[in-house]
């Protein structure tokens, strides 16, 4: 007996010390910022009910540097779309919905590729990216910021798009069709899903400094600045400006306040000083919680997985026993992820404001601070992140590089622009006008202003486009369809880069001549 005690609280004396502590933490993220070059950081932990670590790292802006701390705003992205399933989660509820609610009884003007999907598309559906259609589709309609697309053009966009598998067989990560649960949610109660957000959720939790959309903000001297370091250098711009709503990535939050989101999740919808209080049921975070997409398990023996999917507005796995709740999110220089253990009952949100290296920040800091709790050794998930993400930049950079280099080589080969120019138009996206500026062939979008930039030759039909827009590198190609006279019918597009994001979604694009010179 007394040989079963002694191991016993050995074992539970490991796990404890296996645990980071704050200083731990603080070494970790501070290598972390170092090896990713991320210029901020804000951090939140909570376990058994309490918060354990809350603390803001670097800088908000390189600009100004004011220091991070954890009342720092920064945009969370697809971490909204957890709030716009506990929305309508919370409407089921209710009984103004129903999860198996076809969409077309509450929004009529939906529209999908065809009829059978068109009047079997449920409201689950809209949430679980198994629409049959490609990844990132119909994203040029928001991505980058500034387009004059509606909801209305969203709604009925989809009619347009060419599927890539069957209906429900497939994940697809998709972004538009959350904006469409946000205006169902608009509909069915009465008010716009940034007000839903804030009545409903934000302010019985407390999360009084946060903000579901950036034009609610007034005060910026707590925002956070997004930042690149793709062209060599730390360079800031402007955050991004929300959508049609932002259902789909539009809060502005901090870690003090999603300390509390993660709570009420981990205490299964209750909240209080005393817990006395219920956001959400049970029976709603069964469904939320619940695999709606299979995805495949992790292979890694170290976690020892079984499963992996997708619920609603949440992606859902197994370690070594524990099921895990996670979401990631990602705007121009903006990246976040947040971790649920509720058999733990411990929750990690990591918010940064810099690109391409804060993806690789989070996973390593989240996964070594999760680890530390599942009682593994250090997995050396900076240094095997820091090599990958090194990798991967190479051979964006190797592939981007050949392309100018072959540009520049080719720049004395004359073209006959006349044969190009014109107005070319897509059924979804709109018209897009190849033009001479000063001797150069230029293209521009017409409904999103940012898309405009020279078109530099390549080779045969094909140039290369350098967008002025460059907080996140989005070069393209412009492939011509030719007639029999070596006129210019058609456009197809897709991206220089193989790191390019998925939510620019130039292969989706079907472009006709409308007009020529």
């Amino acid at each position: 007996m007394t040989r079963f005690l002694s191991t016993l609280l050995l074992f539970i004396a490991c796990n404890i010390n296996a645990q980071y502590t704050d200083q731990q933490i603080d070494s970790l993220v501070n290598d972390a910022l170092e090896k990713f070059e991320v210029v901020g950081t804000a951090i939140a932990i909570v376990k058994d009910g309490r918060i354990v670590h809350n603390k803001g790292y670097g800088v908000k802006s390189v600009q100004n540097g004011d220091k991070v701390d954890e009342h720092t705003n920064f945009a969370i992205a697809s971490n909204s779309k957890a709030f716009t399933t506990m929305a309508l989660a919370m409407l089921v509820e209710e009984g103004k919905i129903d999860w198996k609610d076809k969409v077309i009884e509450h929004i009529p003007e939906f529209k999908m590729y065809n009829a059978y999907v068109t009047e079997n598309f449920t409201i689950r559906d809209l949430l679980t990216h198994r629409s049959g259609l490609g990844l990132g589709i119909g994203d040029l309609m928001i991505f980058p910021d500034g387009s004059d697309f509606t909801i209305d053009d969203i709604l009925t966009s989809f009619q347009y798009f060419e599927p890539v598998s069957a209906f429900r067989t497939q994940f697809d990560y998709d972004n538009l069709l959350y904006l469409v649960a946000g205006e169902l949610i608009a509909r069915k109660s009465g008010m716009t899903w940034e007000a839903f957000i804030q009545e409903r959720i934000f302010n019985p939790l407390g999360m009084d400094n946060s903000y579901p959309s950036l034009a609610q903000i007034n005060d910026h001297g707590s925002l956070a600045s997004p930042h690149t370091t793709a062209y060599g250098t730390v360079q800031s711009f402007q955050n991004y400006k929300e959508m049609v709503n932002g259902a789909a990535g539009g809060i502005f939050a901090n870690v003090d306040d999603l300390a509390q989101w993660m709570l009420v999740h981990l205490h299964k919808g209750a909240y209080g000083n005393q817990l006395q209080d219920t956001l959400f049921t049970t029976r709603s975070q069964r469904e939320l919680w619940k695999i709606h997409t299979t995805l495949s398990a992790s292979t890694n023996p170290r976690y020892n997985s079984h499963f992996s999917g997708y619920g609603l507005g949440w992606f859902l796995n197994d370690a070594l026993g524990n099921m895990i709740v996670s979401h990631t999110g990602g705007l121009p220089g903006m990246l976040s992820k947040t971790v649920l253990v509720p058999d733990l009952n411990l929750g990690i949100v990591i918010l940064t404001n810099t690109e391409p290296g804060g993806g690789a920040f989070f996973n390593s800091v989240s996964q070594t601070i999760l680890d530390s709790y599942l009682g593994l050794e250090d997995g050396k998930w900076v240094e095997k992140n820091d090599a990958y993400l090194r990798r991967r930049m190479a051979r964006g950079d190797d592939a981007t590089n050949k392309v100018w280099n072959t540009v520049e080589a080719n720049k004395k080969i004359k073209i006959a622009k006349a044969d190009f120019i014109g107005i070319y138009e897509d059924p979804w996206f709109g018209k897009m006008e190849v033009f001479d500026k000063n001797g150069q062939l230029w293209i521009k979008s017409h409904r999103s202003p940012k898309l405009n930039g020279p078109m530099h030759f390549y080779k045969a039909n094909t140039f290369a486009i350098k967008w002025e827009y460059q907080d996140m590198n989005a070069d393209a190609f412009a492939m011509f369809g030719l007639d029999e006279e070596g006129k210019a019918q058609s456009i197809k597009m897709k991206g220089i880069s193989p790191n390019i994001d998925f939510s620019f979604d130039f292969q989706d694009l079907n472009l006709y001549r409308v007009t020529q010179e």
